[in-house]
């Protein structure tokens, strides 16, 4: 599969996807380390893919997205941004109500009986 092939099904498949350096356990770069941390402070069920791991997708995925920068935050197949735009939507309260939204959406049916 082409590479960009492979994002593009990355972002279709998982409504909320983190591109970082590193995992949201063990982030590999200060930024990867705040996003991640965000990330888990919006209580987000989210999808990650270390880009250290996959040097195709780290070097189409400036490219594809317009965005030269990781980590990156993708929702709903539209790119959000990076840690400075996800900081700033943090701190204003957009990014918990967006990842709340979009979770919303994306229950699974025994996760709805049981709320």
């Amino acid at each position: 599969m082409e590479t960009v092939e492979k994002i593009k099904q990355q972002i279709a498949e998982n409504p909320i996807i983190v591109y970082m350096k590193g995992s949201p356990k063990l982030p590999s770069c200060g930024f990867s380390s705040q996003v991640a941390q965000i990330m888990i402070n919006c209580e987000a069920q989210f999808a990650f893919v270390d880009i250290l791991l996959h040097p195709d997708i780290r070097s189409e995925l400036p490219k594809y997205a317009n965005w030269p920068t990781f980590p990156q935050l993708w929702i709903e197949g539209e790119l959000i941004g990076g840690c400075d735009i996800l900081t700033e939507m943090f701190q204003k309260g957009e990014l918990q109500t967006l990842i709340k939204e979009t979770a919303a959406k994306y229950k699974t049916e025994d996760e709805q009986a049981s709320s």
